[in-house]
């Protein structure tokens, strides 16, 4: 009689993208946020949140960096040697960084010129060396990939909300659209409207300080709402 073979399980796709996958995109958003929770990257946070638009590019370009730096270093990762790691990884975020500077610098002059100097210290950007470390390291591709984009966008929503806060009061601006002012030029007239008129742009928010207070505010109310995150960072 003829043997009866067990039907084999397929794996499925190597793209999978279920409850683990999504997770690895959520978690940095929240309550593995790299800047908030993690505290890395907080340099930029400082220096490229005076505009909305600064902020939204560099947190681009620091999202495709992260997203491919963790998907390389995890293809070649069974091929690094441990003595020479942290020089390969280094070597594949420099060449990222360089092609994104070089990218921006054709599509968008002026904000090339104006980030210029942030989109090289990309490679010394803290959330990078973490995440390939700590994660692409021990982990296939597609996972390290899709734990790059989460982390990319975590770092960035921060970065966009302390721009939005500091850009529009501290100019009365928008992506450089003025919103609040004192004359008629402006989406809101503040001399005209009663419950704005306490508004006057505050220079002191332009400043790198005001950033870290708004940084420390973010990391307050997250552990309000979470008591869990308070000691792990």
């Amino acid at each position: 009689m003829a043997e009866v073979l067990a039907p084999v399980k397929s794996e499925g796709s190597v793209f999978t993208f279920g409850k683990a996958e999504k997770r690895l995109i959520t978690d940095p958003i929240g309550d593995n946020n790299p800047i908030t929770v993690q505290i890395l990257g907080v340099c930029s946070a400082l220096a490229v949140t005076t505009l909305v638009t600064k902020a939204l590019v560099m947190g681009i370009a620091v999202t495709l960096v992260t997203a491919f730096s963790n998907l390389f270093t995890a293809m070649l990762r069974n091929y690094i040697p441990k003595s020479i790691r942290m020089i390969v990884q280094l070597v594949i975020i420099a060449f990222l960084v360089t092609v994104v500077e070089l990218v921006l610098k054709a599509v968008n002059y002026p904000i090339w010129k104006d980030l210029s100097v942030f989109i090289g210290l990309i490679i010394t950007n803290c959330i990078l060396m973490g995440r390939l470390e700590a994660f692409a390291m021990a982990n296939k591709p597609w996972k390290s990939f899709l734990d790059g984009i989460g982390n990319g966008i975590g770092y960035s929503i921060i970065l966009i909300i302390i721009a939005v806060v500091r850009e529009l009061f501290g100019k009365g601006s928008l992506m450089d659209y003025k919103i609040l002012g004192p004359t008629s030029e402006y989406a809101l007239n503040t001399t005209e409207i009663s419950w704005l008129s306490w508004y006057a742009p505050n220079n002191l928010l332009i400043l790198s300080p005001a950033a870290m207070f708004i940084v420390a505010i973010i990391i307050w109310i997250q552990r309000s709402r979470n008591p869990k995150l308070v000691d792990i960072s």
